[in-house]
């Protein structure tokens, strides 16, 4: 959801009232949750006008749909599919529609990743990998920061070769999660974890951390190592993307965050930031950029973080597209 969005969402939900707004939240997810919140707590006042015009947009969009399904699951499939594409809609079609229970699980996405990593530190490896997985790429990489030094590789290394998880198998995490999902042998697994999914991860965990895992993985298996940093996408990747996909990146970061960003940036991708800016805008950030005096490193890595998410938000969305390995590539 864009900022236009988040601020129209907030302010109908406040013209619902605290009743009717509560039941809305019931069915967001925490990270809707958490934007919205800060919405509305970031409101002070909104005009008498802006919120008609809200309520009439909502009313108008809402009286366009029809709710008339005949196949819920296929429809289900339908909408990701168009939205999503095939590979990725694939994923998300197979949590919703497998029929299992993983509340436990939903229930750890409302936890800081400080808190996830004491329930899970005296785990086995393959427990925690099973449940990093099902968690927001940063909260996981978040949690795995809590780690030890060799409990990250070893949950790293099976997040990586993992093909999927029968239901099943994921009763045994009842112990840890209290109740998870009680499912059949007959239902077929869940496409989660991989090379894919170990890439994603360990691109959050910040340089240090990043070398220290994917060296225990080399150890292991030099090859996988390999493939895990084939898909992995850092900052300097930016470059790889083309100017009408940075142009679409600078239209969805804050100023402070590219500014703090290019600090520790190479001069070459500066100037690609730079030249996909207007004349006035590229020569204020440098400006800024030359004003603002040295900044701690985990600073700089926080924002170039920020960054790469949104560059990934947008690739989720298929507004722009990564490439990286070779003329075929894609991630």
């Amino acid at each position: 959801m864009d900022e236009q969005g988040l601020n129209d969402a907030a302010i109908f939900l406040m013209s619902l009232g605290e009743e009717e707004a509560a039941e809305v939240f019931k069915h967001l997810s925490p990270k809707e949750v958490q934007k919205l919140g800060e919405t509305i707590a970031r409101t002070r006042s909104v005009s008498r006008d802006r919120v008609d015009e809200v309520v009439t947009k909502f009313t108008n969009a809402a009286a366009q749909q029809s709710l008339l399904v005949s196949d819920t699951s296929d429809y289900v499939k339908a909408v990701l599919r168009r939205a999503l594409g095939d590979d990725k809609a694939s994923l998300l079609i197979d949590r919703i529609l497998q029929g299992g229970d993983v509340s436990g699980i939903e229930s750890l996405k409302w936890m800081d990743p400080l808190s996830v990593a004491e329930l899970l530190r005296n785990e086995h490896p393959q427990i925690v990998a099973a449940i990093l997985v099902h968690l927001d790429y940063d909260q996981a990489a978040g949690v795995l920061a809590q780690l030890t030094e060799r409990q990250r590789g070893e949950v790293m290394l099976r997040i990586a070769t993992l093909e999927g998880i029968q239901p099943t198998a994921l009763k045994d995490l009842n112990e840890v999660l209290f109740k998870v999902l009680a499912g059949g042998d007959k239902i077929r697994k869940t496409s989660l974890g991989g090379i894919k999914t170990a890439a994603e991860i360990i691109n959050l965990l910040g340089s240090n951390i990043e070398g220290t895992v994917l060296e225990s993985i080399r150890g292991y298996d030099p090859d996988l190592a390999q493939k895990i940093m084939d898909k992995m996408f850092v900052f300097d990747d930016v470059m790889k993307l083309d100017d009408k996909s940075i142009q679409l990146v600078l239209k969805e970061v804050a100023s402070e965050t590219l500014i703090v960003a290019l600090k520790g940036a190479a001069p070459e991708l500066k100037e690609r930031f730079l030249g996909n800016m207007s004349s006035r805008a590229a020569e204020t950030l440098r400006e800024d950029l030359e004003s603002r005096g040295p900044m701690r490193l985990s600073e700089v890595e926080a924002q170039q973080k920020e960054i790469l998410k949104t560059v990934r938000r947008l690739a989720d969305e298929g507004q722009i597209v990564i490439g990286g390995g070779g003329d075929d590539a894609l991630i």
